[in-house]
């Protein structure tokens, strides 16, 4: 059983919470308010102790003390209430026995009954009034009772500000809170739960978390449970795999007939890219991923979103460590691998040396009794690529590949950008039902109504079935590259939940970023770490992934790397602001910074990075970083001296006249007194002398006299030992 709360022992007993913690003070269990937390011993040994029954009992019996007690005190004033009224009756019934009334002998007039009790008049005097600041006061008490009773429900993140009106305390109260807890925040701040739990216990309120549940996931899980009885057989999606370099777009080329490697830096595929081929009168839809590893995240989308995986491999150079990643994501996906052997047309190709490295990972060809397609081709020549597209035709047959295009669309979202006139644009892969012009969608966070559909030819559709990449605007946001995307009934209920999951996933993203008071005590234990701080500007969402998880990995003990923002588009006055206020390096890739930006990073002293290949960009964060690291030191003994005689000069204190006996004897070296072989004293030189002339170094060979600063415990024979310390290149 791991702690309970003070409150939630109190509800097994059905005792108020303030009484309990009376009642667990009276066992010896010290405990200051209802949030408290219990050990298992403390909960056994009051369990022992505590009788429940007696308890109530006794409640009871005081009970029904309390009214007789208070009729008992009410007696005697009501006794002298009784006998005071009695007596201003009597008084006002007796004649006047005035002095003044008897001298004038006028005549008594009879006192009525009604007159004699008649009240007093009232006293509207301020004498014995209650203020009204006090009623206020008092009636503040009541409400503060009663709201202390209450448990307040409040969602996993919320602004100071929201909690201050969920508690109905004043929001300054709270910002001093955190502030006496280190935490310095903003009414605007967002905080999680814990902390919000923690303010409210130091304020006496309960609070529980509420869970806003994910409707969209729901949505998602229930198209994918509904059966159907409308499904046809759709085209296969395969995804070409494999190492940088080793001929994945070149083959993709040498099918689709078009040439795609030229718009590409450095001949490497940086974007993920879905084209549509028609193979035997059958279309198939191909996604080349990159092989670089920069570019992991990208292709395990790829292999999640996928039916057949055609895994390159250069018949030159063998298996490579992102062929290894390839083949592991592809197994992870649960996706059959058809293995193409490249480049056998070149000098030194060994297609048999590629399967025996392939045993390795437990993809035995069928020549050699396992069930792994393997086809040698070259995507220079075009040998062997018709045999290749016959074997993805095979294999999309066997998989028995169906969907039903009668249903609202449904698939994931390949790639996302900005584009000029168009806004945010995306690639989306259709794998359920048919997507609408119109077609109200929604991805993540983003929502959107498809107003343009363009497929890969750049033709424009106006609808989209199963296993069919196309390009759609009309969003309100970029997309994140790998989401889900789902048709919904119109843009407004696609607006509602995308403002839901922003709710949801604003609680993931704020444990990061935003301040919460376990994780301000973890950054002080941290110690002294250095930070880069790094701004990602790219031309599509891929890169900017690619970039983050490859700087994830350069992450070194003593430098920690912090991608603070992240975008689509160019560099602007905006994201050189933020730099300049938090200290950080722009990174452009494939983007330019305009002039304003220009300007202002050059006032500001802004660094701005662009590059084309992800690559460079990472290499230079590296050297970046190992310049950064505290530098490790190595000791250097530059010349030793010995000591001849010693010299006590009145007000400036020991000098000692020395011989240099090896390498020589600097005015700013470091020195260490060595007498008989122990160290006795390390500082630094207060004078250094030849004859009357300050001088800067002494060599082998020479006298000279040398003072140290703030010793004077020098004795002849000890040696004086010069020395620095070298900063090692890492």
């Amino acid at each position: 059983m791991s702690k309970l709360r003070v409150y939630d022992f109190a509800k097994k007993y059905n005792i108020p919470s303030k009484e309990f913690v009376v009642i667990l003070n009276q066992h010896n269990i010290p405990v200051k308010n209802h949030m408290s937390a219990l050990t298992e011993q403390q909960i056994s040994e009051f369990e022992q102790k505590f009788d429940k029954e007696k308890y109530f009992r006794e409640l009871e019996k005081k009970k029904s003390e309390t009214p007789h007690e208070q009729s008992t005190q009410n007696k005697p004033q009501n006794a002298a209430a009784q006998k005071k009224q009695g007596s201003e009756t009597s008084g006002a019934k007796d004649p006047v026995k005035s002095k003044g009334n008897t001298a004038s002998g006028a005549k008594k007039r009879p006192v009525s009954s009604n007159q004699a009790t008649q009240q007093k008049p009232r006293d509207h005097s301020k004498k014995e009034k209650t203020a009204r600041s006090v009623y206020k006061r008092i009636k503040d008490e009541k409400k503060k009772s009663v709201l202390e009773n209450q448990i307040y429900e409040i969602p996993e993140i919320l602004t100071v500000g929201e909690l201050a009106d969920i508690l109905e305390i004043n929001v300054t109260e709270i910002i001093k809170t955190l502030m006496m807890a280190g935490s310095m925040v903003s009414i605007n701040q967002e905080i999680d739960f814990d902390t919000a739990s923690i303010v409210a216990s130091e304020f006496g309120f309960e609070v529980v978390a509420i869970k806003i549940e994910d409707v969209v996931s729901k949505i998602l899980e229930e198209y994918d449970e509904e059966e159907s009885e409308n499904e046809t057989i759709r085209p296969a999606v395969v995804t070409v795999m494999g190492h940088v370099d080793h001929g994945k777009t070149s083959l993709l080329d040498r099918i689709r007939k078009t040439n795609v490697m030229s718009s590409e830096a450095g001949g490497i595929t940086q974007h993920i890219g879905a084209y549509t081929v028609n193979v035997k009168n059958q279309s198939v839809t191909f996604i080349d991923t990159p092989g670089h590893e920069a570019f992991t995240a990208m292709r395990s989308r790829g292999a999640q979103i996928t039916d057949i995986a055609v895994l390159v491999v250069a018949a030159d150079d063998g298996v490579m460590p992102q062929t290894v990643e390839a083949i592991n994501h592809a197994k992870a996906a649960g996706v059959p691998i058809l293995v193409a052997i490249n480049k056998i047309d070149k000098p030194g190709a060994d297609p048999e040396r590629v399967k025996q490295e392939l045993t390795k990972y437990n993809l035995v060809v069928e020549e050699w009794g396992g069930e792994t397609i393997a086809v040698p081709v070259s995507a220079k020549t075009g040998e062997g690529i018709d045999n290749l597209l016959e074997m993805i035709v095979m294999m999309s047959e066997m998989e028995e590949l169906r969907a039903d295009a009668s249903r609202e669309a449904r698939g994931s979202v390949i790639e996302a950008q900005v584009k000029r006139g168009k806004g945010p644009v995306a690639t989306l892969l259709i794998q359920q039902g048919t997507l609408h012009i119109g077609d109200s969608i929604i991805s993540g966070t983003t929502y959107g109504k498809v107003r343009t559909m363009i497929d890969d030819k750049g033709k424009r559709l106006k609808k989209a079935g199963p296993s069919t990449p196309v390009e759609v605007s009309g969003l309100s946001d970029i997309l994140v590259a790998g989401d889900d995307f789902i048709v919904l009934e119109n843009e407004k209920e696609a607006r509602q939940l995308a403002e839901k999951r922003k709710e949801l996933q604003k609680g993931e993203r704020v444990r990061r970023t935003n301040i919460s008071l376990d994780d301000l005590f973890s950054q002080i234990q941290d110690g002294n770490i250095q930070d880069i701080n790094i701004i990602i500007k790219a031309d599509v969402q891929g890169s900017i992934e690619a970039i983050i998880q490859s700087l994830e990995k350069l992450d070194i003990d003593t430098v920690r790397i912090n991608v603070i923002h992240g975008a689509v588009g160019a560099i602007n006055e905006t994201d050189v602001l933020f730099a300049a206020t938090s200290n950080a390096i722009i990174i452009g890739f494939n983007v330019r910074p305009d002039k304003n930006a220009i300007k202002l990073a050059d006032t500001e002293k802004v660094d701005i990075r662009l590059y084309r290949v992800i690559y460079d960009a990472i290499d230079d964060i590296k050297k970046a970083m190992e310049g950064m690291l505290a530098p490790e030191y190595r000791e250097k003994v530059l010349g030793n001296a010995e000591i001849r005689e010693v010299f006590k000069i009145p007000s400036i204190g020991t000098i000692a006249g020395c011989y240099v006996t090896e390498g020589k004897i600097n005015r700013n070296d470091d020195i260490r007194i060595i007498r008989d072989g122990i160290v006795v004293m390390e500082g630094k030189i207060a004078s250094l002398k030849r004859f009357k002339d300050d001088v800067k170094e002494v060599n082998a060979g020479y006298e000279f006299g040398i003072g140290i600063e703030k010793y004077n415990d020098l004795k002849n024979g000890d040696i004086i030992e010069a020395y620095t310390m070298e900063a090692i290149e890492r």
